[in-house]
């Protein structure tokens, strides 16, 4: 009963994450886990149309037959995400589930990346795959499908959060990484099959990256980027936020330096982050 309560709040439409976190809330508290549209509603406190009365137990089960997914109740949700101001209430997965147990470092960076950056992953993700780090990113062009990719080359381990349903690729020139990703490694999405691609979506996305990471990477990012709101994300959350400085000559790397200049961690070899991290003592 609570999982299917779970299922079908994440599913309603008309009300935000706020909402949802406050009805969640109350369910827990009082240990109960049925409720009528109206109260849900009046938990909500708003007053739109919902589909509460919709998600009949026949389309749940649909939803249950056809998608592999945890609650925010299981006991191997990433205990980090649970502490994140509006943490998803289900996420739907492929992959190997075993991965959330690892300690993560999140890559995130510009979808028009350059050489530059390429060639800084390449030398950095050894080291981070030998230490075990699993590597965490969005799939997206650019820094995000490269740091997917090395983890990969490396014989590391990535994980993918994606802004779609899991049956979507997005871009498309992300499609073959995705599927290996789903069968070797673990691809993450708090939205159902069929969800198309939505702007809030992604910025929705970085809060899960953030959220599961102990740390995040920043790598050529400019100013009002999404990535810059991914590590804003991190540090209000109380993560470590790591930065390589890039070239000032084509404002590429500017949001990078305003972090650093914000007292972001700046990043010439692995080493750095080690030295800041509190994960050297909790991997070995």
């Amino acid at each position: 009963m609570k999982n299917e309560f779970l299922l079908r709040l994440s599913l309603l439409k008309g009300v935000g994450h706020f909402g949802k976190q406050r009805i969640y809330q109350f369910a827990k508290k009082h240990q109960r886990w049925e409720f009528d549209s109206f109260e849900i509603r009046l938990l909500a406190q708003t007053m739109k149309p919902n589909d509460w009365d919709e998600w009949t137990d026949d389309r749940l089960d649909q939803i249950k037959r056809t998608h592999q997914y945890l609650t925010i109740e299981d006991k191997i949700y990433p205990e980090r995400l649970r502490h994140v101001p509006t943490p998803p209430l289900i996420l739907f997965y492929k992959g190997n589930l075993s991965l959330l147990d690892h300690e993560h470092l999140a890559i995130v960076g510009a979808r028009a990346a350059s050489d530059y950056g390429y060639q800084v992953l390449k030398k950095l993700m050894p080291d981070l795959t030998k230490r075990g780090l699993v590597i965490v990113s969005g799939l997206a062009k650019g820094i995000d499908s490269f740091a997917h990719q090395f983890a990969i080359s490396n014989q590391g381990k990535t994980i993918g959060v994606i802004g779609t349903g899991l049956d979507v690729c997005y871009p498309k020139a992300s499609g073959n990484l995705q599927i290996e990703m789903c069968q070797h490694h673990l691809v993450l999405s708090e939205y159902p099959n069929g969800t198309l691609p939505a702007k809030f979506h992604f910025s929705m996305r970085n809060r899960i990256i953030a959220g599961i990471s102990s740390g995040v990477l920043v790598l050529e990012a400019k100013k009002r980027s999404g990535s810059l709101i991914t590590a804003q994300q991190a540090l209000d959350y109380g993560k470590d936020v790591f930065v390589i400085p890039g070239s000032i000559l084509d404002g590429r790397s500017s949001g990078c330096h305003q972090l650093i200049q914000d007292g972001a961690i700046c990043v010439e070899k692995t080493q750095d982050i080690f030295d800041s991290y509190d994960l050297w003592h909790k991997i070995h």
